[in-house]
């Protein structure tokens, strides 16, 4: 199973990386759950066209009980991806961080993995504070390899290495590492040189470069990633290459075992 958590700068596109890339393992065959673990819980909308699903925390507030049944907290999206969000506490009341931790025991006590059994898991982490709850994907040993999101911009990058720093603090305890960082553009001056510089500052590979495309924002107007809307587009080959990277690494390390 390839277990990937994407981390970013809040607002940097980490959501539309992540939901493009579960949709290009679903066309590729692959069976792919894709957990929102951020309050605004918008992570799947474009897999599920446009339309916001319940986040776990809603449901347990709003009920005032624990889901019995795993379809009470998800829905089948583009291509059959398995769409969860966490959520968060009502705005000004308690701990976004703790309901990602409370969601994932909740997960585990529904036995999500073993009955779902999917190839993919895909977590779409807010970046902006790694500790807590938003550290549990890397730090509990859900996710194997960390995405990390980032543009030229000089907070991107702030947030991309305040992520580095904390998974590497985990490195010793066989918990997630990083795989690579997805150059996500906005046309930014030297964006790339700059994005290459810190990332061999900090040996970190550059696996994935999404360019500024209107034809991303088109798409997610009507609902839909850009797999959806033109699987054959340039853009959506990027989302691929960037898939079958992750795919290949995950099976050349099977092996090695």
């Amino acid at each position: 199973m390839l277990k990937v958590a994407v981390y970013g700068k809040g607002g940097i596109g980490k959501s539309t990386v992540t939901s493009n890339l579960a949709a290009a393992f679903a066309a590729m065959g692959k069976r792919v759950i894709q957990i929102g673990c951020d309050p605004k819980a918008d992570s799947t909308i474009n897999l599920l066209g446009g339309e916001p699903l319940r986040p776990v925390m809603n449901y347990m507030r709003e009920e005032d009980e624990e889901p019995e049944k795993l379809e009470d907290i998800s829905k089948e999206g583009f291509g059959g991806v398995l769409c969860i969000e966490t959520g968060g506490p009502t705005p000004g009341l308690g701990c976004a961080g703790r309901g990602i931790i409370a969601t994932f025991q909740l997960l585990e006590d529904l036995k999500l993995f073993e009955t779902w059994k999917p190839d993919v898991v895909l977590y779409d982490v807010l970046g902006d504070v790694v500790c807590g709850g938003f550290a549990a994907p890397i730090r509990e040993g859900y996710a194997e390899k960390v995405l990390i999101v980032t543009s030229g911009e000089k907070m991107a990058l702030y947030a991309a290495n305040n992520i580095s720093s904390a998974v590497r603090n985990f490195e010793d305890r066989s918990y997630a590492r990083i795989f690579g960082i997805v150059l996500n553009h906005r046309n930014v001056e030297n964006e790339t040189e700059k994005v290459n510089a810190f990332a061999e500052k900090n040996n970190i590979p550059v696996v994935g470069e999404i360019p500024r495309s209107d034809e991303i924002i088109r798409w997610e107007d009507q609902g839909k990633t850009v797999i959806e809307g033109d699987e054959n587009s340039e853009i959506s080959e990027k989302f691929f290459e960037l898939a079958r990277k992750l795919l290949e690494i995950e099976e050349t390390e099977k092996e090695d075992i």
